[in-house]
């Protein structure tokens, strides 16, 4: 008989987890904001968050044996808590036009590939 993910399990990979790496990344650009020209500020937490959130996955989802389906379904839920958090909470609530440029894109695509490469590559048992 196969092993089923609990509901738990599931509600902190998908959205606790994703609203986490988030929230990590939204409070270090408020104070980076200051510091760092709004033009690379992006790719500054780009290049900062990508390795961590790697790491981070590879934590979780190391030693679990979940379908790639499961690691979709969480992709998704990464990239759609991503797209409304900060359509919520910066285009909106800061007023923030002009804030989807190409690093906005690749961030979203990266953290969609996120959990299902390392998922699909270390979480298959």
């Amino acid at each position: 008989m196969a092993k089923t993910t609990s509901a738990r399990t599931k509600i902190v990979d998908a959205l606790l987890l994703g609203s986490a790496i988030w929230l990590a990344g939204y409070v270090a650009s408020i104070v980076l904001y200051g510091f760092v020209s709004k033009a690379i500020l992006g790719w500054i937490l780009f290049f900062i968050f990508t390795p961590l959130t790697v790491y981070i996955a590879y934590l979780r989802f190391r030693k679990r044996k979940e379908t790639i389906a499961y690691y979709s379904a969480v992709a998704l839920a990464w990239a759609v808590l991503a797209i409304i958090f900060d359509y919520v909470f910066i285009v909106k609530a800061l007023n923030a036009q002009g804030y989807y440029k190409a690093d906005v894109f690749v961030y979203y695509l990266v953290t969609f590939l996120v959990p299902l490469v390392v998922g699909s590559k270390y979480g298959r048992g």
